[in-house]
C-alpha cells in the first residue's frame, strides 16, 4: 500500500511539473498568425508584433498552446489617431459551442476621444456579462500591460497591475464557471464599425488606413492544458501551481482599494445593473459578492 501511494504522488509531482512550465519564449515562438499575415509582421527578436488592418482584411494571432488557470499577460499599444469602427481584441477561449471565454476589447473612437474597454466572460457558450470603463491614461502613446489572472476561485482582470474587473467562482450555487476547458490566447485586430464606437454610428475613416496595433513580451505563466486530465492536475494546491496559493484567493485591501477607485471613476457600463435589458431578471451572479 505505501509503495502503491509513493508511485502515486511521484506520478503526481512528474504530471503537475510537466503541466505548470511557465512560456516564457518569445511571440515568434508561442504564437502563430491565423488570418491576415500578409500585412502583419513580427519583429525585431521575435518579440514585437504589429497587426494591420486597412481595407483588404483584418488580422489576428493565437498561440500554440492552450492554457488551463495561471496569468497571461501582453503589453499593448493601441491604434493611434481616428481609430473610430475599429476594435483590438485580446482574449482566452476554447472551441466550439459550449466554450469558454475571457476578453479584453478596445473600442476604437475618433480622434481626441477615449478609447473603451469592452470585457465579457463566457461560460459553457453563454455570455452578456459585459463591463465596460474608460481608461485614465492615453492607450495609444506607448505600451501598457494588460493581463488576465485565471483560478479556480476567480478571474481578475488587470490593466498595468490595476484590478478593474473580478468574477468570482459560484459553481456550487449554479452560477457557471470556466474552470473544464483549456483555452488559447488570441489577439486580432478588425473592422466592427457596426457596433464599436457609439453603437455604429461612427464608421471607419478608411483614409486613415493602414490601422496598427503594436504588442510586445506575451507572457503566459500559467498550466499547459493536456486534456481532460489538466482539469485536476491544473488544480493541485503546489508551488508549482503558484496560482493556487491562498494569497490569489482574494484580493488585497491595496488591489480592493484600487478597483473601488477604477469602478468608480472609470467604469461606464455594467450589466449587472441594466434592469431594462434583462427585464428584471438580474443575472445571479450578480447579487454576489465578487470582491
Amino acid at each position: 500500500m505505501a509503495g502503491s501511494q509513493a508511485l502515486l504522488i511521484t506520478v503526481l509531482v512528474i504530471g503537475i511539473a510537466f503541466h505548470s512550465a511557465m512560456v516564457d519564449a518569445t511571440i515568434a515562438k508561442s504564437m502563430y498568425f491565423n488570418w491576415g499575415a500578409h500585412h502583419s509582421s513580427i519583429l525585431g527578436n521575435g518579440d514585437d508584433l504589429r497587426l494591420v488592418l486597412d481595407q483588404t482584411s483584418g488580422s489576428g494571432i493565437q498561440s500554440k498552446r492552450a492554457f488551463l488557470f495561471g496569468s497571461i499577460e501582453m503589453l499593448i499599444k493601441l491604434v493611434p489617431g481616428n481609430s473610430a469602427g475599429t476594435v483590438t481584441a485580446y482574449y482566452l477561449s476554447s472551441t466550439g459551442a459550449k466554450h469558454d471565454e475571457i476578453d479584453f476589447e478596445f473600442l476604437g473612437n475618433s480622434t481626441g476621444e477615449p478609447y473603451t474597454i469592452h470585457t465579457n466572460i463566457y461560460t459553457q457558450g453563454q455570455g452578456n456579462k459585459e463591463q465596460q470603463f474608460k481608461l485614465w491614461f492615453d492607450p495609444t502613446s506607448g505600451y501598457h500591460n494588460y493581463t488576465i489572472h485565471w483560478n479556480p476561485t476567480m478571474v481578475v482582470w488587470y490593466v498595468d497591475s490595476v484590478p478593474i474587473r473580478v468574477f468570482r467562482n459560484y459553481e456550487s450555487e449554479g452560477i457557471a464557471y470556466p474552470n473544464q476547458q483549456g483555452m488559447r490566447v488570441y489577439s486580432s485586430l478588425w473592422n466592427a464599425d457596426n457596433w464599436a464606437t457609439r453603437g455604429g454610428l461612427v464608421k471607419i475613416d478608411w483614409t486613415s488606413a493602414p490601422f496598427v496595433a503594436n504588442y510586445r513580451r506575451f507572457r503566459a505563466r500559467a498550466c499547459k492544458w493536456n486534456g481532460p486530465v489538466s482539469i485536476s492536475l491544473c488544480a493541485i494546491p503546489t508551488p508549482g501551481n503558484w496560482w493556487m496559493s491562498p494569497v490569489y484567493k482574494q484580493l488585497s485591501n491595496d488591489q480592493q482599494g484600487r478597483l473601488k477607485w477604477v469602478r468608480d471613476n472609470y467604469m461606464i457600463y455594467n450589466y449587472c445593473t441594466d434592469f431594462k435589458r434583462f427585464k428584471g431578471q438580474i443575472p445571479p451572479e450578480c447579487s454576489k459578492p465578487q470582491f
